[in-house]
């Protein structure tokens, strides 16, 4: 069996092999980068490197050729060319390289989601769907390292402010949906569908554990969208960045992140990490 996973010198693909190569022979990983300097660089020794982005389909699927599964992680929106259009010629070499199952890191609530954020992980299950690809869908709530800002804002005594207001976001690590991930890979039945995340919190319940763990006095101020932007723009951060924190705020806000399900501690066979463990784990980084 051969287990490839793409884009996978970012953060969440290397940790994803890390756990692979726990339960697979190094000589069964396949990792598919861009940049194939970086990636001897920074992934194990023992597995293979292949070179393709995914704005190139022939690459791909070269790349892809004798590859049972793939961990399709989704690429980063904003470049010249679009998400979507990279996802489909992930999809379309798949397909021609003859894969045999695809696992695809998702969006919460993807098949209801109204969010910008959600758009091309929405259109990529429909093209995943309709491919005739086996596959599941990893639908990924929130990486707590993603408010490293508002932890270490916190951790130093400052204040900050939010417009998710009592919205509920699913929070884990992302080793262990990175962890979860790898699991899937190796699965003899995966399900089409997982909804992974963490016990919902607010950005209150954040602040209060956050104060618990590091003993600081501070505040996390609730604020409307107008307040928000102001705020972020005295900080220094340009419109563009600001428009783009705004609508995950309310994102956040609307519950579009709430996930009430165990698919993840069941995939990992393991609780999570514990609120004030993970906050603290982040810290120490």
């Amino acid at each position: 069996m051969k287990y490839a996973i793409s884009a996978a010198t970012g953060r969440f693909g290397q940790l994803a092999i890390s756990y692979l190569l726990k339960v697979v022979d190094a000589n069964d990983i396949v990792a598919i980068v861009r940049n194939e300097a970086k990636g001897h660089t920074v992934l194990p020794d023992g597995i293979t490197i292949r070179q393709a982005d995914y704005t190139d389909e022939a690459a791909l699927t070269q790349a892809l050729a004798g590859i049972d599964r793939l961990l399709f992680i989704s690429s980063v929106p904003g470049g010249e060319v679009s998400r979507q259009q990279q996802h489909a010629n992930v999809i379309k070499a798949a397909q021609t390289a003859g894969v045999d199952f695809v696992a695809y890191t998702s969006f919460a609530h993807a098949d209801t989601a109204h969010s910008p954020l959600s758009v091309d992980h929405v259109a990529t299950e429909k093209a995943l769907r309709a491919s005739g690809l086996r596959h599941s869908f990893l639908r990924n709530a929130w990486y707590l390292e993603n408010e490293t800002s508002y932890l270490q804002a916190g951790a130093n005594g400052q204040n900050a402010v939010y417009a998710a207001g009592q919205g509920r976001i699913s929070f884990a690590l992302e080793r262990e949906y990175a962890e979860a991930a790898a699991r899937v890979m190796t699965l003899v039945d995966p399900k089409e569908v997982y909804e992974f995340g963490g016990e919902p919190r607010t950005y209150a319940d954040l602040a209060v554990t956050l104060s618990e763990v590091t003993g600081k006095s501070f505040t996390f101020k609730s604020v409307d969208d107008a307040a928000y932007r102001q705020a972020m723009v005295a900080a220094g951060l340009d419109h563009g960045l600001v428009d783009v924190l705004a609508s995950m705020q309310a994102m956040m806000r609307s519950g579009e992140l709430e996930v009430i399900s165990t698919d993840l501690p069941d995939v990992l066979g393991r609780p999570l990490a514990t609120f004030p463990d993970a906050i603290h784990e982040i810290l120490q980084r």
